[in-house]
Parts: structure tokens; sequence; C-alpha cells
């Protein structure tokens, strides 16, 4: 079993920044990419940012250049930069992690996710 923890959402004003964190903990597990989607009501979940084992990265359209999203191999955990927030980067962020567990089977989890609200 793993399960992913996230911290750091919360209410913030335009232009302002929140580092978002998510740790991923249980036994006999590897991760292969860590990242972050976000939700709001009536829509989809969408990619935020994603980062794989090796370093590298994919961003949506509307976060890159403001988001950075980076990687503790050793801590199992992934972190999201976000700076500039908008209005419309309201929403509910979610961690997503690929895992392979020891028996080789391999799954995703979730985290519960944490609220972002961008407001004045």
């Amino acid at each position: 079993q793993v399960q992913l923890v996230e911290s750091g959402g919360g209410l913030v004003q335009p232009g302002g920044s929140l580092r978002l964190s998510c740790a991923a903990s249980g036994t006999d597990f590897s991760i292969n990419s860590m990242g972050w989607y976000r939700q709001t009501p009536g829509k989809q979940r969408a990619l935020v940012a994603s980062v794989t084992s090796g370093g590298f990265t994919n961003y949506g359209d509307s976060v890159k250049d403001r988001f950075t999203i980076s990687r503790d191999n050793a801590k199992s955990t992934v972190y999201l930069q976000m700076n500039a927030l908008k209005p419309e980067d309201t929403a509910v962020y979610y961690c997503n992690a690929w895992i392979t567990a020891a028996d080789g089977r391999g799954f995703a989890t979730w985290g519960q996710g944490t609220q972002v609200t961008v407001s004045s």
C-alpha cells in the first residue's frame, strides 16, 4: 500500500506564490513518474506538471513559465512551486504517482487533494 500526503495549499492573492508538497509512504515500492493535476467543479482533472524518475518534466500550457515541478527521490517527495498565481489557477490540486510494487505490479495512486484559492 502506498499513500500520498499533500500539503501547502491555501488562499493567496493574485500574483502571489505557493509551494505544494507531496510525500509518498509505504513499503517495497519504487516510483516512476510523479505529478500534479488540478480539478474545478464540472471539469475533468487536468495535468499541471509531471516529472519522471530521471528528472524529465512536462507542463500544462497554462502554467509554463510560472510553475516549477521538482522531485527529491531520496524523500519520495514531489514539489510544485507556483508563482505569479492567477484566479484561474484556483482548483483542487491532486498529487499523482505511478508506482511499481515489489511483485512487479504497476499502478497509479492519488493524494486526497489540496485546495488552492487565488483571490483578492
